[in-house]
């Protein structure tokens, strides 16, 4: 795995099949990194988010365990979903120039 992403690092969104493929059936864009050119049992889920790769779950290869599969795609979407949550929070704060704390006069 270690490998695989590490080309994922360098070559991005031009690393193309057999390395990744996109997940079918995801609720939401989702791409698997496929290591060994897709002969290794495991995957990793990642996507691209503002502007940074953004792997979030590492799971088994559909054909090997399909539930395993499914559970490791909701965890990326779910983990995904909530980074961008803190991001847009952050965001926010930094445009009104609050951290969060009320100022001590």
């Amino acid at each position: 795995m270690g490998t695989a992403l590490k080309r994922l690092a360098v070559g991005g969104d031009t690393l193309g099949y057999p390395h990744t493929a996109a997940v079918k059936g995801a609720a939401e864009m989702l791409r698997e990194l496929r290591p060994r050119a897709g002969r290794s049992r495991w995957r990793a889920f990642y996507r691209r988010e503002e502007g940074e790769l953004v792997v979030a779950a590492i799971g088994p290869e559909a054909q090997v365990n399909r539930r395993g599969f499914e559970r490791a795609v909701r965890t990326a979407l779910e983990r995904l979903a909530e980074d961008r949550r803190l991001c847009a929070e952050a965001k926010a704060k930094a445009e009104d120039g609050s951290d969060g704390e009320a100022l001590d006069r």
